[in-house]
């Protein structure tokens, strides 16, 4: 067999037989290589763990076949042994949590009541990847993906990822929905909570009443949606197709909400637009309009979260637009058409794939939002705020949770198949092997004033919002006292010099945590989704369709269910991982993810896989052609999976609200603590310093990573000016 496999079976061996098994409590390794923090090879000769007998046998038995020739056969033989060992090693991680639920044939094996096992450790988690290798590793000498290694394992790492940390903790609490109070599965409870009118009902259209709060989620998703990917593609457009000036600033403006903390954007709107507000007593005391509460509803959600969201698009299109081969355009030039017509015909349609991306994450991006509605939603409710007080609220109703997650799973995915189905099995293919000449034709007159006219007020408020913001942490009570002061830092972020370098501020333990967190997740996140990306776009293997979707639930569910569901399943053997800092990693590296494969697969859509074909007829390994020649065009979509992880991460309420503790606890739950206490000024001091260092965080990476380099020509100044001449 290939070293490869003897490396993965030497890793198992080292799993099961020198490194501690379980997880034991405080890390001590006292009774080492026996008790609690012993090895399972030894906990199974000295009798205390006999049901890990089976796991040792399948190492065992896959060393044995490790000395025959590499053949169909054998790999079909290796692929059953790491299935089978797969299989008995899930039935006794999980056995010990069935053993207590009338189950007495395990508890006589296991043990009597209580767990007889803690979580697994290390020694577990060496020896799981172990026989996850060996299987994949059968499966590429039967042919599966042409017998190569690197992708047979890729695929088979990222399936039991997306299984254990997406589908295992919704499983849990989606299972909930089914079940009455007293554990029994009530089908009819079920049907009557789906199909109630509080979801489903249009009583807005016939009476003074709300409508049910599955129409207005989808209301305010499709118009999210449909404008912040109409914003983000006029920002790309006029940043890299015209010679307008301030652009620099203007990225700058455009990326700056995705920076910002939760509840600030809404607090800020409030702070302008409330009925105590600057705008608003602007109005009431010049021309005498009446103040108003129009910023609760749908028009203020509808407004943060536009100012929230429109950046991903960006992020996502800048690199599309990016991407087209001058060449096209030119050609359709060459044959006589003029600008607005190569526009029609030849920039748009291959702009398909980046609108369709953009829209699907504005789309999931609103209906998994929830601190936007919970500020500024006033009575009109939405699913994520629903479910959120289903779960915490006085009137606890987890099943109703989950009934209401299940409705925001079946728009996500009427909302998937919508987008394959107008992307169609069309190529969009425009970067290839050759180099382009070309220069990228300027923007039509009539394009480049939309674009203006639809940017402008956007930057303007954006704008704005951050001078409300800025001045918010400097003064004592933004719209009422304006009396300049410091406390609000002072009290956050005061250093002790007179015990050396003292850290006393109430928010550096939070900021140091956050900090910490988000820089080991943001490049997980981003290996994680790229890689995916490049398994569901360059590889043909059975359920591609199945896994693609299966990357974008955990952007469905909104934060706090995923947060609910992580503790559920999470906080019992065999993964138990609660209160850890660890929890928090994989929290934000599954809830950030899909951002980076839909990046990653909208710039692949036009990378021509005549690359990858050029790189393995030169014999390159499939690694060494997504490291050389793929990844290096995809940096776009690198920057955006980096930057977006890493934002959201310091950034992220929901999803970790319930997962902090008091030795990890995160910037936002501070700062959320903050607005609940009614100290805005230190929550909006807070807010600052963490756009300061995001705002870095950001340069750094785009510093880091660098810039496509497509072999295209610049466009000159002339050029570019040139756009704001009369098409001819």
């Amino acid at each position: 067999m290939r070293p490869a496999t003897r490396l993965a079976l030497l890793a198992g061996w080292l799993g099961y037989a020198l490194i501690p098994w379980y997880l034991p409590e405080g890390m001590s390794l006292s009774g080492y290589p026996f008790g609690k923090s012993g090895t399972a090879l030894a906990l199974v000769l000295s009798g205390a763990a006999p049901w890990l007998l089976p796991v040792g046998i399948a190492l065992l038995l896959a060393s044995l076949l490790s000395l025959r020739q590499e053949n169909a056969a054998t790999g079909k033989l290796l692929a059953w042994i790491g299935f089978a060992g797969l299989a008995v090693f899930f039935a006794q991680g999980f056995a010990v949590t069935l053993k207590d639920q009338g189950m007495p044939a395990l508890a006589a094996l296991l043990g009597g009541a209580g767990a007889s096992q803690p979580g697994m450790g290390f020694g577990a988690l060496v020896t799981l990847v172990s026989l996850l290798l060996l299987l994949c590793h059968g499966l590429a000498y039967r042919g599966l993906c042409r017998g190569d290694l690197f992708t047979t394992s890729s695929i088979g790492i990222v399936i039991m990822l997306i299984v254990t940390f997406i589908f295992l903790p919704v499983a849990v609490i989606l299972r909930s929905a089914l079940v009455d109070s007293s554990g029994a599965i009530v089908l009819g409870k079920f049907v009557e909570r789906l199909f109630s009118s509080t979801i489903w009902g249009l009583g807005c259209l016939s009476a003074n009443t709300n409508c049910g709060v599955a129409w207005n989620t989808l209301i305010l998703a499709v118009l999210t949606g449909l404008i912040t990917t109409l914003l983000g593609l006029a920002c790309a457009l006029l940043i890299l197709r015209t010679g307008m000036p301030g652009k620099r600033a203007m990225r700058l403006l455009t990326v700056l909400p995705i920076i910002t903390p939760p509840f600030v954007i809404g607090l800020a709107l409030i702070l302008l637009f409330g009925r105590s507000g600057l705008f608003s007593t602007f109005l009431f005391d010049w021309f005498g309009i009446p103040r108003s509460r129009w910023i609760y509803g749908l028009p203020g959600v509808l407004l943060a979260q536009v100012l929230a969201f429109a950046p991903i698009a960006f992020l996502v299109l800048i690199g599309v637009v990016q991407g087209i081969a001058p060449s096209l355009e030119e050609a359709s030039q060459t044959l006589g058409a003029k600008r607005w017509t190569t526009f029609r015909t030849v920039t748009w349609p291959l702009l398909r794939p980046g609108l369709a991306n953009a829209f699907l994450l504005g789309f999931v991006e609103s209906m998994a939002d929830f601190g936007n509605p919970l500020v500024l939603g006033g009575n009109f409710e939405v699913l994520s705020t629903k479910i959120f007080f289903a779960v915490v609220g006085a009137a606890h109703n987890q099943g109703q949770a989950a009934v209401l997650a299940i409705v925001l799973l079946g728009f996500t995915l009427a909302a998937f198949w919508a987008q394959q189905y107008w992307l169609g099995g069309k190529s969009y293919t425009t970067v290839t092997g050759k180099g382009d000449s070309g220069l990228p034709t300027p923007l039509p007159r009539r394009i480049t004033w939309i674009s203006a006219l639809v940017i402008g007020p956007w930057v303007a408020l954006t704008a704005v919002i951050y001078v409300v913001i800025l001045m918010g942490g400097f003064v004592k009570t933004m719209g009422r006292d304006h009396t300049p002061t410091l406390q609000h830092y002072i009290t956050g972020f005061s250093i002790d010099f007179s015990r050396g370098l003292y850290f006393d501020g109430s928010a550096w333990p939070s900021f140091f945590t956050t900090l910490k967190l988000a820089a080991i997740s943001a490049p997980l996140t981003a290996i994680i989704g790229l890689l995916t990306a490049y398994l569901l776009t360059r590889q043909r293997f059975a359920g591609r369709g199945a896994l693609e979707f299966a990357t974008m639930l955990s952007f469905a569910i909104p934060g706090t269910v995923l947060g609910v569901a992580y503790i559920l399943a999470f906080n019992v053997p065999p993964v138990e991982i609660t209160g850890t800092g660890l929890i928090l990693v994989i929290a934000f590296v599954f809830r950030n993810m899909p951002v980076g494969v839909r990046s990653g697969i909208a710039g692949l859509s036009q990378i021509d896989k005549s690359l990858d074909e050029a790189s393995a007829t030169l014999s390159a390994r499939s690694f060494t052609t997504l490291w050389r020649v793929v990844l290096p065009l995809l940096r776009p979509a690198l920057v955006a999976a980096l930057i977006y992880s890493f934002v959201r991460s310091m950034t992220t309420v929901s999803a970790v609200i319930f997962l902090v503790s008091a030795e990890y606890n995160l910037a936002t739950a501070y700062i959320v603590g903050r607005v609940e206490a009614g100290e805005f000024g230190l929550a909006i001091a807070y807010s600052s310093v963490l756009i300061v260092v995001m705002a870095l965080g950001i340069s750094l990476i785009q510093l880091g990573v660098g810039e496509r380099k497509l072999g295209r020509r610049s466009t000159p100044p002339a050029l570019a000016s040139s756009a704001a001449e009369p098409i001819k």
